[in-house]
């Protein structure tokens, strides 16, 4: 899931966003983190994984949130779609919804980097310093050399120290 943004390393970490970041799923931003390999039946080849990888990697968050949506009614144990569903929601400032979305993603696969690294971002945006903190120190632990890990450590560190905003 490679969705570098500019917003952090989010699901651009999903998909690689131009507008924050994340983490990546297979070509996917980063806040969705990179190929997620489990045991729950993953099928990449849906139209609507495609298609909501495509229009988050667009900044077309709302559309996004649908096709990820359609994923995981197709599909609940995707939790690929799981993942972009948490980044759409959390680009759409609907946290509540995102939450949600990472317990399910992290009751199918577990924690990785990629998932830290998206909760990190998601507790990031919403200000939440020390949370954030703590998952992305637990992703870099993880995997020390993770550019979207490093990028996000070093935008809490731009947080904290009031070069950057939280709205």
């Amino acid at each position: 899931m490679r969705f570098d943004t500019a917003v952090g390393v989010s699901f651009a970490c999903f998909i690689s966003l131009a507008m924050g970041g994340c983490a990546s799923i297979d070509g996917a931003p980063a806040e969705l983190g990179g190929p997620l390999s489990s045991t729950a039946v993953q099928r990449p080849q849906d139209s609507a994984l495609s298609l909501g990888k495509h229009h988050f990697a667009a900044g077309e968050f709302g559309l996004a949130e649908q096709q990820f949506q359609a994923g995981v009614e197709a599909n609940p144990k995707s939790a690929e779609a799981w993942l972009g569903l948490a980044a759409s929601y959390d680009q759409l400032k609907r946290f509540d919804l995102a939450d949600e979305a990472y317990r399910r993603t992290i009751a199918l696969q577990g924690e990785n980097v990629v998932i830290l690294n998206n909760l990190g971002y998601h507790h990031l945006l919403q200000g939440h310093l020390d949370q954030a903190r703590h998952y992305l120190t637990k992703a870099a632990e993880m995997e020390p050399g993770n550019q979207q890990v490093q990028g996000n450590l070093a935008l809490l560190q731009s947080w904290k120290s009031g070069g950057a905003e939280t709205n």
